[in-house]
């Protein structure tokens, strides 16, 4: 007999519908999947075996099944479809009603005691599988339930789900978390001094640009980078639902639901490749970039990271998604973040300390070859952090928090929001003209700073978008063009700070 269950598998943060076809025949008795599924999925033969025959009421007689992974060109990953497979046998050999499977898809791993385990992915799996009503595990159901276009149903066991099929009412759906207390974010206010730096964040939580702060250790560039997401927005429903999406896909936990605060994500230098970028299996699970869409990205020691990571981050600064491609597959990954990076100017961190540095002219070079060019000039803010002087570190007086700076930043990115962008950062090239227009001195001071190669094209264009941010700060009129003062402010930003960026670029 043949029977027929709707499940979904993931290819990167998206579902992929699958339809699992089960036949079981008299004859030599074995189990045969076929469909291109991967080990762990080819493993639920045995896991969906156990947990039927450790059932009660049901069992598992010696008969030939052969299982379908449909369409049987995209490649299955995963233990999601373990319960799909042992519905489709118990279907098939009359131990479920098949027509109770007619409206209903099914996502879930089972345990050899026949338990019902969640998988990573839960939201993008049921927001693929085409029909009414998806059934889960119990503990992934509230994860399910954000997907509101279908049914839900969950169950703790594989008995239960089969009760359910036969005619008895679904389990009671668990009850509802309890809400998750918002951790406390670290305030500005524990900064003394850097007033470059401090402004150089604020900028950059209003306009989404990407900053680069260079200094010695313990100047406070680490503090700084920490203290930025307490200063952005909530996110959007769009962006919390992509945040969580790769949350779920990758495997790290939502557990009060919606990621609703942008996401801040620190890996140690010795990340690789596939950890930053995302890929690595089948399922092309997503990585640090697209683990911090909506959110900040920081990456302390910059210096540290192997460069082909580094370069890695190019082309998703530029459009905002990763676009993985193997041989079997390709997906694309969100990866629209705000990056924040930290670095000594030289291995010993002492390069702007006259007579300090202990590095050779070899290491320095060494040290300067891997950031490249093209990484450094998408940075838009690029900022020199010296040692605050005593006066400031032993000051009574703490440095404005982060409250009064958070509203600043709201006000600026409401109004982004009204030229139609998330944030100046996004203001497309083809509507710089008509956004940023420049007073006759700003036009010129970038004519000058163009043809002394101070900046490239790409340059000028997020020059002028910060421009645009700093102006949105100070409450100048949105339509007003860009002064020369504002345009200046902004380059020296992109500058470095001098002695500090030149050292590393």
């Amino acid at each position: 007999m043949l029977a027929t269950v709707r499940s979904a598998t993931i290819l990167g943060v998206e579902g992929r519908p699958v339809t699992v076809e089960v036949h079981v025949a008299d004859g030599l008795p074995g189990f045969t999947m076929v469909g291109l599924p991967d080990a762990m999925c080819r493993e639920a033969r045995d896991r969906a075996r156990a947990a039927v025959q450790n059932t009660d009421g049901v069992d598992w007689p010696p008969k030939k099944v052969t299982v379908n992974l449909a369409p049987s060109s995209e490649r299955k990953v995963g233990t999601g479809l373990d319960l799909a497979i042992a519905l489709g046998y118990l279907a098939a050999t009359g131990k479920v009603p098949p027509p109770a499977l007619d409206d209903l898809a099914v996502v879930g791993e089972l345990g050899l005691d026949g338990s019902l385990r969640p998988v990573p992915g839960t939201l993008a799996l049921v927001d693929a599988v085409e029909a009414k009503r998806v059934l889960v595990p119990t503990a992934a159901h509230h994860e399910a339930r954000l997907v509101e276009r279908v049914e839900v149903v969950s169950a703790s066991t594989l008995g239960e789900v089969i009760e359910a099929l036969r005619g008895a009412p679904w389990p009671d759906p668990p009850p509802e978390p309890p809400p998750v207390p918002r951790p406390p974010e670290p305030d500005l206010a524990d900064v003394r001094g850097q007033p470059v730096a401090r402004l150089a964040i604020e900028v950059a939580a209003a306009g989404a640009h990407h900053v680069l702060l260079v200094g010695a250790p313990g100047a406070g560039k680490t503090m700084l980078a920490r203290r930025l997401p307490g200063l952005l927005p909530d996110l959007t429903p769009d962006e919390a639902m992509v945040a969580t999406r790769a949350h779920s896909a990758a495997g790290v936990g939502i557990p009060g639901g919606l990621v609703s605060r942008p996401p801040f994500r620190a890996p140690h230098h010795s990340a690789t490749m596939v950890a930053l970028v995302g890929g690595g299996t089948a399922a092309l699970r997503p990585g640090e970039l697209s683990l911090s869409a909506g959110g900040v990205l920081f990456l302390d020691e910059l210096g540290e990271f192997p460069p082909v990571v580094v370069d890695a981050l190019r082309q998703p600064l530029e459009e905002g998604v990763v676009r993985v491609s193997r041989a079997r597959a390709s997906t694309v990954l969100p990866a629209r973040f705000l990056l924040v990076a930290a670095t000594n100017p030289c291995p010993c961190g002492d390069a702007d300390q006259p007579g300090r540095c202990r590095c050779s002219e070899a290491a320095r070079a060494r040290y300067r070859r891997r950031l490249s060019g093209p990484v450094l000039d998408r940075f838009d803010l690029r900022v020199g952090v010296a040692r605050p002087d005593v006066s400031s570190l032993l000051a009574a007086e703490a440095g404005e928090p982060s409250a009064p700076v958070a509203e600043r930043v709201a006000r600026a990115r409401a109004i982004a929001a009204s030229r139609g962008v998330r944030a100046n950062a996004d203001i497309p090239a083809g509507r710089l003209d008509e956004l940023t227009p420049l007073t006759s001195g700003a036009q010129r001071a970038l004519e000058g700073a163009l043809e002394h190669g101070r900046l490239t094209a790409r340059g000028l264009a997020r020059v002028r978008r910060v421009a645009r941010t700093l102006a949105d700060l100070d409450g100048v009129d949105p339509a007003a063009p860009l002064s020369v003062e504002v345009v200046a402010l902004a380059m020296t930003l992109r500058d470095g700070g001098g002695r500090h960026l030149e050292s590393v670029a």
